[in-house]
């Protein structure tokens, strides 16, 4: 359970859901009650809707906010652990964290592409990488998602995951007419990267039989090592990876 366990942050406000705040909110305490290990109850919320949730008399146990407005709110006595921001094309992380000057217990993960270097990353502050969106080109191809993975591995860089992960195995779109990375192969990815050998077949392959294999050899200490590195990944839908894992036997079917 070490490989999977607080894999999954509640993106339930983001496409293809985009559920209405009071649905996402009344799914995160139903998630919460269930107490499940893979997710990690942590509520994705853009930071022009911040009001909206502080008014809304539930308080989710975490907050991501993901910076969709030129100057962050005031978080005030909420549980906002994680800020999440694109990289400005003309600054460093170093330069964007001394910015935004972050309350200490809040953690900054700066969006890069996965074909560009970011330079240097402060401690205490990620990366956070795109694997999909609402059209083919925003899914990065195997290479540049292993190129990234393995320099985050490279320099003990920790990263988040978002978008187009909806299932554990890569498998083919045929609305985009492209194939979506899965957050099995992306966990197994890290996996190859932390031993020191290239993650870019894991990524590839739709092998389900090959992927559970692997998955089932990998030892705690490589596990370890690999959940270091990959903190987390937003999801829209909080059921689909339980559901995926438990098909795949990866996690056993009645846990809650």
């Amino acid at each position: 359970m070490k490989l999977y366990a607080a894999l999954v942050d509640d993106a339930g406000l983001f496409p293809p859901s985009s559920l209405h705040m009071t649905e996402a909110l009344a799914r995160n305490r139903r998630d919460l009650e269930h107490g499940h290990e893979v997710l990690t109850h942590r509520f994705l919320c853009p930071a022009s809707r911040l009001d909206r949730l502080r008014g809304s008399g539930y308080r989710p146990r975490r907050i991501g906010l993901i910076a969709d407005t030129d100057e962050l709110p005031d978080f005030g006595d909420l549980p906002v652990d994680y800020v999440e921001t694109r990289l400005p094309p003309d600054s460093t992380v170093e330069e964007l964290a001394a910015r935004l000057g972050l309350p200490s217990g809040v953690r900054l993960f700066a969006e890069v592409p996965a074909h560009k270097a970011a330079g240097d990353v402060p401690p205490g502050t990620g990366l956070k990488v795109r694997c999909g969106g609402a059209s083919a080109e925003e899914f990065p191809p195997a290479e540049h998602l292993a190129q990234f993975i393995k320099s985050c591995a490279d320099t003990g860089i920790p990263f988040k995951a978002t978008a187009g992960l909806h299932h554990a195995v890569r498998h083919f779109d045929p609305s985009l007419g492209v194939d979506r990375h899965g957050f099995l192969n992306l966990l197994l990815a890290v996996c190859e990267a932390v031993e020191g050998r290239d993650p870019t077949h894991v990524l590839r392959t739709t092998d389900v039989t090959r992927l559970v294999h692997m998955a089932r050899a990998v030892s705690d200490e490589t596990a370890e090592r690999a959940r270091r590195l990959l903190v987390s990944y937003g999801s829209c839908n909080t059921t689909a990876p339980l559901d995926d894992l438990r098909a795949l036997g990866l996690i056993e079917e009645g846990t809650r």
